[in-house]
Parts: C-alpha cells; structure tokens; sequence
C-alpha cells in the first residue's frame, strides 16, 4: 500500500512539474521579442542590414541623449538640466562615429529639453531642429518618427530613453532594455505602407566593435563601412 501510494504521488509530482514547465515554455514563446544588440556576433546580420539599409536612406535612428547632469556629481556643461562634460566628450566621440555612417543624406532633429538640445550640439557640426513630439512621445513614437521620415533621407532622432521604450511598445516588442547614455536604436522603413523592421541597438563603446564589410561586387555600390 505504501508502495502504491508513493507512485500515485511520485505521478502527481511528476504532472505538476511538467504543467509547469509547459505553462513556462509557452510563456516564453508568447513574450514579446526584444530588441536585437548589434555589438552581438549572432546579430551580424543586422549590421549588415543596418548598413546597406543607411546606405540606401531607409534607416530611423533614436539616441538617448548624453550623461544628465542632475543625476551626476561631475561637473556640468551648463545649466542643471542639461549633460555633463564627460558625457558631451562622450557623445562628441559618437558624432564622429555616424560621420563615418554617413550623414550626408540625414534629417537631424533633437527634443527641446535642454539636455537632447546639448547632446545635438555636440554631436553635429550642423544646427539641429527641435521638436517637441521627441519629448512628448507618449502612444505616438513610431507615428510621428514615419511622418518625419523623407524617402532617401536617414532620420536621426536625438531623443530620451522612455521616447526609446515607447517606440518599442509601438512596435509590439519587449521594453526590457534598458538604454544608457548615448545608446542608439535603428530601425529599417520599408516604404509607404511598408512595416518598419527593428534593427537593434548599440552602446557607444560598441561601435569600434562592428565593422562590416560589404563587397562591391554584390551591388552596393561601395567596399566598405566604418559603421
């Protein structure tokens, strides 16, 4: 008797945890995906996406601005609501970075907080237009980034981190990243009524690390890119 009934629960135990396991599995297959990070070799293929895709003016960029002031002990580039000097140095050095993408073919525009207006300043030789939905961006990202996008022209957003998550919720996709200082978010248009494609993310002290090379021959027009 004891015998039996110690299978009976052993078989219990064993329904329980595969009800569990499967409850889990199934959780797992229906959370929403996350954004790719593009300083990951599995994700090679975005960049090289990414590339071919700035090349061709396809391409929507979110940035957060640089290190706030207000939440740094370090000294300030000016007013308590804008960046840091270390982290203008720091996004100055990312400006260079996309000068090497490419911004001739590029729209810039910058939320009106001062930090974002800083952040552009920096980074960009060029003035830089303001606009208020890249700070207000609530329910809206995605909508007003397409509206802003010209076809043949790249759009670079200078923007902020929760601008960042709700462009992800736009997109039905998981706002588990957290985006850091500088980091930068592309995303791929596919024309008029085209889906737009999330391409991932990068930290700025990634971008030394992916550098891909496009043949010529396969109708890029161009051998290489310093991405």
């Amino acid at each position: 008797m004891l015998r039996r009934g110690l299978a009976r629960y052993r078989n219990v135990l064993v329904v329980g945890v595969a009800s569990v396991l499967a409850i889990a599995l199934t959780l797992t297959l229906l959370a929403p995906a996350s954004a790719p990070n593009l300083a990951q070799a599995s994700h090679a293929d975005h960049v090289l996406l990414l590339t071919d895709s700035w090349a061709k003016g396809d391409v929507i960029a979110l940035v957060r601005h640089a290190e706030r002031c207000d939440r740094s002990t370090t000294q300030c580039l000016g007013p308590e609501d804008g960046v840091t000097v270390r982290g203008a140095a720091a996004v100055q050095a990312l400006g260079s970075d996309y000068e090497q993408l490419g911004l001739k073919n590029a729209d810039i525009y910058s939320s009106l907080l001062t930090r974002a207006r800083q952040t552009a300043d920096a980074m960009f030789a060029r003035p830089v237009e303001a606009q208020d939905w890249l700070f207000n961006c609530r329910g809206g990202m995605l909508r007003d980034a397409l509206k802003h996008k010209v076809a043949g022209h790249n759009l670079v957003l200078v923007t902020h981190s929760e601008c960042m998550d709700q462009l992800l919720l736009d997109m039905h996709l998981s706002t588990n990243t957290t985006f850091g200082y500088g980091d930068s978010l592309f995303i791929k248009t596919n024309g008029v009524n085209g889906e737009p494609q999330m391409l991932g993310y990068i930290a700025p002290k990634d971008w030394a690390s992916i550098v891909p090379v496009v043949n010529a021959t396969a109708g890029h027009g161009y051998e290489a890119s310093q991405f």
